[in-house]
C-alpha cells in the first residue's frame, strides 16, 4: 500500500506529510518557509532528521511546491502515493465535510478565487500539480470553510440586502482544519474543558479567533474573506469600509491597488513597514516594530471579548499557529490585564512555552496547543480514498 501525501499552502508557506495507510505519525514533515526571495525548505523523517532537499527556486508557491515533490520522491522511493490530501481555504456555503476531488469541483472552486486570492489559486495549483504528478491517486479536498458552517444565523450573516446573502456574501470564517484538530485534542486530553466555551486563538501570518461551545464553532472573526477580523501578517482584519469608498472616490485607487494593499501591504508590514513576521519584529528596535505588536495584541484582546460574549463567558483560551505556539511575548501582551474574563497567565510556564500556561487559581484556563492541520487532512483522506490503487513515488 502507497503512503498519504498531505499539501498545505498558507500565504506565505507550504507545509506537507507524508503519512502511511495506518498510524498517525508521520513518515516526513517538512516546510517550504518564507516563500520569496529569501525562502527555505528543510525536511524531516519521522525521527525528527533532517532529510536531504532538492535544489530549486523557492521564489513562488509553484516553484517550492517542485521542490517539495522531487524530495520526497528522492528520499521516499520504494514509497508509493495512495492518495493525496490538500487544504482548501474556500469550499462556498454548502460544502461542510471533505470531498473527492474532480474537473468540476476544481471549476467550481476556481470561482472562489476572488474570496481568497491570497490562499486560493495556490491550494487549487497544488491539486493539479498533484494530479499531473501522481495522476492515479484520489485527491481529496479539506476545506477550510467547512468547520463553520454550523454557525447561527446571525453569526453568519452581514445587514444587507437578503438577496446578497443567497448570492453567497455571508461570513464562512476560515482556518477551519486547525479548530478541527484542536477541538479534537481537546475532546481528547481535556474532555470536561471540551465540553464548555473555549475561545482559540490561531495566530499566525494568518490569523483569527474561534469561540467553540461543545466542541462546535459558533463564531469566527473571519467573515466573507480571510482579510477580516485580527491583524495579520500583511492583511489589516477589521477595517471600516468607508476607507475603501475614501481610497476609490479620493485617492483614485483600483480595484487592483485595493487588493494588493489589503492583502499584501497592510497588517503587520505595513504598520512596521519592515516586515510581517513576527519573529523580526520582536527583534527590531524600531518604535514602528513595537507598534505593530501593541496593535495586534490590543486587537486580539478585543475580539477574546468579542468571542466570549458570543459564547456567553468563557472557560479556557487556546493559543495555537505558528506565533501563538512560539511567541511568549505576545501570549503575555494578550493575556495582560484581562482578569476581568478570569485570565491570568503564569509567566514562568509562560517563558518556559508549557501546555497550561494560566496562573493557579485562575478562573480560565490558558493553554498552548501545536496545532496539526496535516493530521486532519490524512485522517479525512484515508477516510474518502478508500483502497486507492498504489502509485509510484
Amino acid at each position: 500500500m502507497g503512503g498519504i501525501l498531505t499539501l498545505n499552502a498558507g500565504s506565505s508557506s507550504l507545509k506537507f506529510a507524508l503519512f502511511g495507510q495506518t498510524g498517525e505519525a508521520p513518515l516526513a514533515t517538512g516546510l517550504a518557509d518564507r516563500i520569496g526571495p529569501e525562502g527555505s525548505l528543510k525536511i524531516k523523517d519521522g525521527a525528527g532528521a533532517e532529510l536531504p532537499v532538492a535544489g530549486g527556486s523557492l521564489a513562488t508557491h509553484a516553484e517550492a511546491l517542485r521542490c517539495v515533490l522531487t524530495s520526497l520522491q528522492a528520499a521516499f522511493p520504494g514509497t508509493g502515493v495512495a492518495a493525496v490530501g490538500h487544504r482548501v481555504v474556500h469550499g462556498g456555503p454548502e460544502r461542510a465535510a471533505p470531498v473527492r476531488v474532480d474537473a468540476a469541483l476544481l471549476d467550481d472552486l476556481a470561482t472562489l478565487s476572488p474570496f481568497a486570492p491570497l490562499h486560493q489559486p495556490h491550494n487549487l495549483a497544488g491539486i493539479r500539480a498533484a494530479i499531473e504528478a501522481f495522476p492515479e491517486a484520489p485527491q481529496i479536498a479539506c476545506f477550510d470553510t467547512a468547520f463553520h458552517r454550523g454557525h447561527p444565523w446571525v453569526n453568519d450573516t452581514y445587514a444587507l440586502p437578503r438577496g446578497l446573502y443567497d448570492l453567497g456574501v455571508r461570513r464562512y470564517g476560515f482556518h477551519g482544519l486547525s479548530y478541527d484538530y484542536i477541538a479534537g485534542e481537546l475532546a481528547r486530553s481535556a474532555p470536561a474543558l471540551a465540553q464548555g466555551r473555549v475561545v482559540i486563538a490561531h495566530l499566525g501570518n494568518g490569523a483569527s479567533l474561534c469561540g467553540l461551545l461543545a466542541g462546535r464553532s459558533i463564531a469566527s472573526t473571519m467573515g466573507f474573506s480571510p482579510l477580516d477580523g485580527l491583524p495579520m501578517g500583511t492583511r489589516p482584519g477589521q477595517l471600516d469600509p468607508g476607507v475603501m469608498l475614501f481610497l476609490m472616490d479620493q485617492q483614485g485607487m483600483s480595484p487592483q491597488d485595493i487588493s494588493d494593499l489589503l492583502y499584501r501591504r497592510s497588517g503587520l508590514l505595513g504598520l512596521s513597514g519592515l516586515s510581517n513576521d513576527m519573529r523580526t519584529l520582536e527583534a527590531s528596535p524600531t518604535p514602528e516594530a513595537a507598534q505593530a505588536i501593541d496593535y495586534f495584541c490590543a486587537r486580539i484582546r478585543r475580539e477574546i471579548g468579542s468571542m466570549a460574549a458570543a459564547l456567553g463567558g468563557i472557560d479556557a483560551l487556546v493559543f495555537s499557529g505558528g506565533i501563538g505556539e512560539n511567541s511568549a511575548l505576545v501570549r503575555a501582551r494578550v493575556c495582560d490585564d484581562m482578569g476581568w474574563l478570569g485570565i491570568k497567565v503564569d509567566p514562568v510556564a509562560n517563558a518556559g512555552h508549557a501546555r497550561v500556561i494560566s496562573a493557579a487559581g485562575a478562573a480560565t484556563r490558558v493553554l498552548v496547543v501545536p496545532t496539526n492541520e496535516e493530521l486532519v487532512i490524512a485522517r479525512a483522506t484515508r477516510a474518502l480514498a478508500g483502497g486507492g490503487e498504489r502509485t509510484a513515488a
